[in-house]
This record gives structure tokens, sequence and C-alpha cells, in this order.
């Protein structure tokens, strides 16, 4: 039968590679079942779950017990294919998900895989855990897939802490004397969690000089870049700097982060500086 893009709210885009071809320069029939399996990694960040440590939270781990293929017509080398996948059912202890692979609005390739959720150190089948089963089915019905929290250290300081030890200080090397500061107690902070209440994404807001606020400490969860988490945040801190009467704000983007500023509107001022051993730009945006 064949499927529509309509069908499916997730996709995942990949080109075609020179290694993935046959003598026919047509895919090799095993490669899309790597399609499916790569795109299936994808949509865990689509939910907003890292997944070791998602997998580590609910105490289980996904195992494939079943995996079908069915061929409907051939990609060719170069051509740009989308892996779509949604969540088809979810059973005691199964999870199965249906998929598609299409060339523009044609389908290509259909798949069904079975996950079995299990215990790691036995891989004897355990019960969905309930959270799991919501997150699912939430996000195949439009629900958001995280919550944001706009407030004072106090009440933040939990998820944001943990979130900029790890990429500050574990990731990046930062000394851990200058990442939390005194400035923090006086900041508008800005969480992101998923619904298994990992925090994600995070920043701050400060007052740079009178109507110019100054957003920093902004990191997101290594595994969940590029997903658009990260401007979620930007977006309520500029928002909480709008509100408070703010005509423009200001950071210190680190130079890697320079292009995804620079896409949300955010101009480069002055020459490239290092800070705590990083190369920064200063970067302004008008509101």
């Amino acid at each position: 039968m064949a499927l529509q893009r309509s069908d499916f709210r997730f996709f995942h885009r990949l080109r075609v590679r020179w290694a993935e071809v046959d003598m026919q320069r047509i895919v090799f029939n095993a490669h899309y079942l790597m399609y499916f399996d790569t795109a299936i990694s994808d949509y865990w960040r689509a939910l907003a779950l890292p997944y070791t440590e998602a997998m580590e939270h609910l105490e289980g781990d996904l195992y494939v017990v079943k995996a079908t293929i069915e061929f409907h017509a051939s990609a060719g080398l170069d051509d740009q294919i989308d892996v779509a996948l949604r969540c088809t059912r979810i059973g005691s202890s199964s999870i199965t998900f249906s998929g598609a692979i299409f060339r523009g609005d044609r389908h290509l390739i259909s798949s069904e895989i079975v996950y079995v959720f299990a215990d790691p150190a036995t891989q004897t089948s355990r019960p969905v855990p309930q959270a799991l089963r919501d997150i699912l089915l939430g996000f195949e019905a439009g629900e958001p897939v995280v919550q944001l929290a706009v407030g004072r250290w106090v009440d933040l300081r939990p998820a944001a802490a943990a979130l900029r030890s790890r990429v500050f200080i574990e990731e990046q090397g930062i000394d851990p004397a200058i990442e939390l500061d005194a400035l923090d107690d006086g900041a508008v902070h800005a969480v992101l969690t998923n619904r298994l209440g990992q925090p994600v994404a995070t920043g701050r807001l400060l007052v740079h000089e009178p109507g110019v606020g100054r957003i920093g400490r902004m990191a997101v969860h290594r595994v969940l870049r590029g997903g658009r988490f990260g401007q979620q945040v930007l977006d309520a801190l500029m928002a909480a700097a709008r509100e408070r009467g703010d005509r423009q704000v200001v950071l210190h983007a680190q130079r890697s982060a320079e292009g995804f500023y620079r896409r949300l509107g955010f101009q480069p001022c002055g020459e490239p500086f290092e800070e705590a051993g990083i190369a920064h730009t200063e970067m302004i945006k008008g509101l």
C-alpha cells in the first residue's frame, strides 16, 4: 500500500552516497535498514530524549525483535531521500514503528520495526514504562516534547547548573570557579526540560547597560544540538528582555556557534577575542 508524506510527523533527510549503491547505481538493499536505524536515532532527538540517559532513567533499553523491508522502487546515487517514521503500536512490552522512504512525494520503501523494552542486564522483557508510552503517543498526537521555565536562579538552579556543568566544565574544560558566578542570583534564567524532567537547554539574561540585555551561559545538551532547543531558550530570553523594556541584546558567542546566532538575526560587533580559553565574538541584535 502506498503511503503519503501526510501519514507521518517525523522525517530524517539524507543523501545517497557512493558507498551505498551497487553496480546498478541504486541503493544496495541492505542499506535501507541502516537508513531506518539512522532515522530512529534522530526520532529520539525529536522527542528531546538523549537516548542513553533516557533509557537509564527508565531503567531499561530497547532491543529489535523484528525488522521488515518492502521494496516499491529504488533510490539512486545522489538522491535526496526522506526517511519517515511513526510509532504505530505500543503493546505491553513492545513498541512498533512503521516507516517509509520518500524521494519527493514518491513512496519508495516501507518498513516495520518492532522493539521490546527489556532489562539491560538480563535482556528479558519488561512493561513499557508509562512515561515512555506517554511521550511517544504525545509526540505522534502533536503535543510538545519540552517544557519551558523562565525564572530565578533559586528556583531553576538544579536543572540549569547540572546542564551547564555537563557542557561547560565536563565537555569544554572550563574552570568550575568561573562557570558559576555571583551574577546568577540576579539574572533571569530559562530552562528547557524534556518530558522526563531532564534539562536539555538553558541560558541566562543580565543587564548589560540601561536598555541593553546581555544573554549568556547558553548551553544545549550535546546529543540534542541542531534540534531548535537552543533557539527556544534564546527566544524566551529575548522575550524577557523585551518585556522589561530592553531595546537590544548582546552576547558573547563561541566562534563555533556564530552561525547559529547569525541565522537568528544577530550581527557580529568588533574583533574576535578569547574568553575562558575559547574564541568568542560579540554579537548584537535589536529588539
